[in-house]
This record gives C-alpha cells, structure tokens and sequence, in this order.
C-alpha cells in the first residue's frame, strides 16, 4: 500500500476554509479550494509515495493492484474517483449521461476532430458519471424536478407576466417542453425574465411567507451571481435537498442537480462528462442535454447508512464504487476488501497494517491499497473507504 499526494481544483466557487483546514493549511486560503481528487483520473491522478502516477501504475500491474475481477469488468483504470468538495458559491446547474450516451457522445466527436481542449466540447470521454455526495458540514442542493403540479404552482405565485409561456409549456407538454423553452430564450428576453423573477421571488422572501421561502430566497441570490441565466427560473421547478452532516444523495445519469453550498466526500464513476444546464457562462450543448436529462419528476431520496463491513455504508445502485465512513478505535479491526480501495482520514491518526508495511494517515492524508491485500486498522480515526462492488 502507498500514501498518495493528490491534486487540488481552485474553482471560483470553492471555499478558502474546508480543504485548506483538512490539510493543514492556512486557513483562510488566498484563493478558493474547491475539490481535492483522490484516485487515477487522467486528469488530475494521485501520485504514489514511489513517485508514480497512480494511473500509470495501474497500467502496469492491472491484476495486481485492481484485481482480476475488476481488471476484466472495467479495463486498465481505476473506476472510481474520490472527492473532497468544498463549495462557498453554487456550482453549475448538470446532468451525466449514461454508459451508450457517453460512448456514443464520445465517438462522435472524436469522429468530428473535436478536440479534446475546445471549450465546446461536450463529451471528455466515454464514460457515464454517477455520483454520492455524503455531506460532512450541512449541505443544499437543486436535485431532480420537484413534482409539475408543485412547479405549477411555484411558478404562477410570483404572478410574473414573463413567466406565462413557460408556464403554459410546463401545463401543455411538462418538464420536457418547458426546460428547452427556457434554455433557448433569446439573451434580452432571458435578462428581462429572469430579472422579474428575482424581484418577485425577492417580495416574497422579504414578506416572510413560508410556502416556497427558500426556493425564492435561492432564486434571488443566483439572479444576483448569474444575472439573465435562464438556471435561475429552473432552479424553482427543481427540488431543495438539505443534507445534514453523515446523510448522503445518489445522482443517476440524467439527474439534473447543483450543488448550492456545503462540503462533503464525494464518490463517482472515473468520469469527467458534465452538461451543463445553467448557472454558467460555460458551454451549454441544449441538444445534447435534453438528450440526456431525465424529465421525470418526484423527490430525491436522502440515502442514510447501514451496517456493513468496516463501518457504515452508502449503499448505491452501480458496480463502480462503494462507500463506507469507518470509525476506528485504538483495537485492530479488518478493511479487507477483494478490489482496490482508497482510504482517506479525516479526522484523528489511523495505523493501517498488512502482512509487509504498516502505514499512518494523519488527517487529510490517503492511501491506495491493492485487491485483496490483508488490511487491519487502528485510530481512533475516520476513515472514508471507497471500493468497488465487483467481487
């Protein structure tokens, strides 16, 4: 097994506090700290203490250090991606396609000579991307469409004259007409839209009236970040999540979400495609994104843990990865697993040990340990483990 030294992403929308304290850095950070990636995307990989990019060693022993299984299922690549997240500012309204949308997004561009850099680019590769978020402070999110009879009725509330033909196309045709209707507003008509919006909204949040209250209050701050995007009249048909700290949500392909503020682990398939929707001056590809969104409406469910091997786990409806929050006292316990893992500490000292080499993670470090290799581990410590389910 080997500690890794991972990269950090310094978005605009990260925060200066969260992965600088966790890495025993000064805090507050002169820029934003936005994501901490721990694995072997492409990208961004993780560097093993040896000095080798974790990706080219996987390249080199794929059976020994992904295991046969996963080797065979998933290639010469790691399949998951780990996350530390840390947003300040909201993040951009996106959804990931499934598995046949993303080869077939992929092949098609590389077909066309897209080059991988061009800022138009849609599919970085030919993967699908879900996603857990298990909140470690309290985190908000836009997650799915809310039920339309709800949307409805959110919408017509602010009794907004510019909002009368997304409402008819929202009652006429649902979420699958009213979306492009918005997405392809012309600017001024978007600016003076959206402008409306954010002032009714605004009326209601200063009159205190509960129904919709923080709907309206987000809808008037990201008018405010992001003046004339049509993602600030989508976020209103969207459902609010609130996570606590240890609750968890799952994002399948087609999910439109944003996360709005919080940090917490975060745990996908090795994918970087990302269509964006709104609340961006980023590329928005309207035809690829309605290709992929997924239009049917209804709550998001919170996935809280269970029991399993080592700790608690996140149970996930994919064969990528799997997530358990390990909480170690100062006796041995097992981390075994049969495919790869990464381990990340976040709090406290953990002594992981197998049969050759004993390892000590103090908080904001990680390890990568090979299939199968005979692992016990000591803290008190929490650790953040993810694996595959491939057996």
């Amino acid at each position: 097994m080997w500690s890794l030294m991972n990269t950090v992403r310094h978005y605009p929308w990260g925060s200066r506090t969260v992965i600088p304290e966790l890495l025993g850095e000064p805090s507050p950070a002169d820029r934003p700290y936005a994501e901490l990636w721990i694995g072997a995307h492409p990208d961004a990989p993780s560097v093993l203490s040896v000095g080798t990019p974790l990706d080219k060693a996987i390249e080199e022993e794929p059976d020994l250090l992904l295991g046969a299984a996963v080797h065979e299922r998933f290639g010469t690549r790691l399949p998951f991606l780990m996350k530390v997240l840390a947003a300040d500012q909201p993040l951009s309204l996106q959804a990931h396609p499934t598995a046949e949308q993303a080869r077939a997004g992929f092949d098609a561009e590389e077909t066309a000579g897209v080059p991988q850099n061009d800022p138009t680019r849609t599919f970085k590769d030919p993967f699908h991307k879900p996603e857990l978020l298990l909140a470690l402070t309290p985190v908000e999110a836009l997650c799915g469409f809310r039920p339309v009879e709800e949307s409805l009725h959110c919408l017509a509330k602010l009794q907004v004259s510019e909002l009368k033909p997304t409402i008819a196309a929202l009652a006429r045709g649902g979420l699958r007409a009213a979306i492009p209707q918005l997405i392809s507003l012309a600017p001024d008509v978007r600016s003076v839209l959206v402008d409306a919006v954010a002032t009714a909204a605004s009326r209601f949040v200063a009159a205190h009236d509960p129904e919709f209250i923080n709907t309206y209050r987000w809808a008037a701050s990201l008018a405010e970040t992001y003046p004339g995007d049509p993602g600030v009249v989508i976020s209103l048909m969207c459902n609010h999540l609130k996570l606590a700290p240890g609750e968890a949500v799952f994002l399948p392909a087609g999910n439109l979400h944003a996360y709005l503020s919080g940090s917490g682990v975060e745990v996908m398939a090795a994918s970087d495609n990302v269509l964006r929707g709104g609340l961006t001056a980023k590329h928005v590809d309207l035809a690829a994104l309605i290709e992929v969104l997924d239009f049917s409406d209804g709550r998001v469910p919170v996935i809280h843990p269970v029991l399993g091997p080592g700790g608690l786990r996140y149970p996930v409806p994919v064969d990528d990865f799997d997530l358990t929050r390990c909480e170690l006292d100062s006796q041995s316990g097992m981390l075994t697993t049969s495919g790869p893992q990464v381990l990340l500490c976040t709090e406290g000292s953990a002594r992981l040990a197998s049969a050759q080499e004993e390892l000590t993670l103090m908080k904001g470090e990680s390890a990568f340990v090979p299939a199968g290799t005979p692992l016990s581990a000591s803290g008190p410590a929490v650790l953040y483990r993810t694996t595959t389910k491939v057996r």
